[in-house]
């Protein structure tokens, strides 16, 4: 009878059922990472931040760019199945990932609504490139229209988890994430010898860096594959 009920909630408001989906997704991934984290507390806030900008934007924009793609590019060629890949990912993707890291610090109420976009971003946009494009290619070949934003959805929980991972620990590799899937608790500590320095590092740049230095990007890249090389 629920099931019924539910069903038919969906038929009849599939849009707004879509974005409930999406949200209920945002919030589940960030509840993952952080008992993958092993934290003290749970940071209900940052769950609630996450299920909103999953329910307002995420659900609902890719609820529509993926109709207005069947509709521009209908069918299952090969050719089409590109055409809709390449927007997707060259459009879309950027979009959802500036989105989220953007959204959330605002909901945070963070000075600098930009910092974790400018860190993070071309890294997260990259490493999604190794997940989404397969994923996508599987939706438009297989799934009927009106299922692809719920197929999305919960493909967008494997991805939240990433996501909130990449903002509250990571750097937006897919490198570090595995780590942490790996061995969760040295990956954060390992992390947190980084860190520190690295902030020492912005205040006075001179102290610690040689003139030759290339730059602080570099520099944490080649200390963080120290630690993943031992």
């Amino acid at each position: 009878m629920r099931r019924n009920v539910l069903k038919a909630v969906a038929q009849r408001f599939p849009w707004l059922a879509n974005a409930t989906l999406y949200g209920c997704m945002f919030a589940s991934g960030d509840l993952v990472h952080q008992l993958l984290a092993k934290n003290e507390q749970m940071d209900w806030k940052h769950t609630r931040n996450v299920a909103i900008v999953g329910f307002c934007f995420q659900g609902h924009f890719n609820y529509f760019w993926l109709r207005a793609l069947e509709q521009r590019f209908p069918g299952k060629s090969a050719q089409t199945l590109f055409k809709k890949l390449l927007l997707d990912q060259s459009f879309a993707s950027p979009l959802a990932t500036s989105v989220f890291y953007t959204g959330v610090s605002f909901l945070e109420g963070k000075d600098d609504v930009f910092e974790d976009w400018r860190e993070k971003f071309f890294n997260t946009w990259k490493t999604g490139l190794l997940f989404w494009p397969f994923m996508q290619l599987l939706n438009f070949a297989l799934m009927p229209p009106h299922l692809r934003t719920s197929f999305m959805a919960c493909c967008a929980f494997v991805w939240a988890t990433f996501l909130c991972f990449s903002r509250q620990n990571g750097d937006g590799t897919a490198g570090v994430a595995l780590a942490f899937i790996m061995d969760p608790r040295k990956t954060l500590e390992d992390l947190e010898e980084i860190q520190p320095t690295n902030v020492y590092l912005l205040k006075d740049w001179s102290l610690m860096c040689p003139n030759e230095c290339p730059g602080l990007e570099e520099c944490w890249g080649k200390e963080f594959e120290k630690l993943y090389t031992q």
